[in-house]
């Protein structure tokens, strides 16, 4: 059965506050509000901010599975879409300044996105699980990446009843595989589960939102973003083609260093699932989605080109925390213990 999730354990003034909220089922306080308007005002950097990336991905997750103990109502509740709003807005702003400028030209958007791909300059978490990664590493690496992959595909598809022709179709095709072209087992978001299982965690939906650093949260809350307005559906594909574009490779080294540790296909098949797909698929986003999309809207060229270069600093943002971390021989999570199953 497909169930929801327990609301996370707050970290700050603001996320105690909006839980606090939710659970009782009253509308916004006051205290609620203020603590959005002071957090936004006061954060150095939003996308590391515990409290503002949480209480950004709560708002958002009502509008996926929801909490157990939040009604369904609130997902459109105008005092909550306000607080959202106001912390969308320094999000924004941030990854505007983690993205470098976006210089548009005349060339087919398919080449200019491969431009940015390699311009790129982040370090290689693949290479370092592939060569040194332990299975502590593999543990906090998976904590960390179950806050998306356990709703892989998701937040992109949000864009799908906002564009149409080649793009849409091509956009289907590429959510399709997704979610398994049909078999619910094959489905990315259950191979992940899968894949957790072997490692020993939990792979309970939202199981581990409390062990998930802040960047967890702030590369999903950038697609959610994306994927929830309409406003944003140029650089929702432009995203979503660079995880596509960028994924083959890395998957490839990522089960290469699995089975470094003796672990068999049981334990790879996520990431030898995307080694294939991804490789189909990277043509598909990159010119059957996007240059459909922006052929038939020009504008939107710079947005495609600039949620492409949010993927890559959000992987880079999480690369930089883990490796850092692990290098200094300290744990990337924020709790040194992972819950096991």
């Amino acid at each position: 059965m497909i169930g929801n999730m327990q609301l996370p354990a707050p970290r700050g003034p603001l996320s105690a506050a909006l839980c606090a909220d939710l659970a009782a089922g009253r509308s916004l306080r006051s205290g609620t509000r203020s603590a959005a308007a002071s957090l936004t005002a006061s954060a150095a950097d939003p996308l590391t901010d515990d409290d503002l990336q949480l209480s950004l991905a709560v708002c958002y997750e009502l509008h996926y599975r929801g909490f157990d103990e939040v009604d369904d109502d609130w997902e459109w509740d105008p005092e909550l879409l306000r607080v959202r709003a106001t912390l969308e807005e320094r999000h924004l702003t941030a990854l505007r300044a983690a993205a470098a400028p976006v210089e548009v030209t005349d060339e087919p958007v398919d080449q200019q996105l491969a431009a940015v791909i390699a311009a790129d300059d982040g370090p290689s978490l693949s290479a370092y699980l592939a060569r040194h990664g332990t299975l502590e590493h593999w543990r906090e690496y998976l904590t960390l990446r179950s806050v998306y992959h356990l709703k892989e595909g998701d937040p992109h598809t949000w864009a799908i009843p906002r564009i149409g022709g080649r793009a849409k179709a091509a956009m289907v095709e590429i959510q399709a595989d997704e979610y398994g072209g049909g078999s619910p087992a094959r489905m990315h978001s259950q191979l992940f589960a899968g894949l957790m299982r072997q490692l020993g965690l939990d792979d309970g939906y939202g199981a581990l939102w409390d062990e998930a650093p802040t960047v967890a949260f702030t590369s999903v809350n950038t697609m959610s973003l994306f994927g929830l307005h309409r406003r944003w559906r140029g650089a929702c594909l432009g995203h979503l083609a660079a995880v596509e574009m960028t994924s083959s490779e890395p998957s490839r080294r990522y089960s290469l260093g699995l089975r470094r540790l003796g672990f068999g296909e049981d334990t790879t098949v996520f990431y030898d699932e995307h080694v294939e797909a991804d490789a189909v698929h990277e043509q598909l986003a990159s010119v059957d989605m996007c240059g459909s999309l922006v052929a038939e809207d020009p504008a939107l060229t710079a947005d495609v080109v600039f949620g492409a270069q949010c993927s890559l600093a959000m992987d880079a943002l999480a690369a930089g925390h883990l490796l850092s971390a692990w290098e200094n021989g300290r744990s990337a999570l924020r709790r040194e213990a992972v819950r096991a199953a």
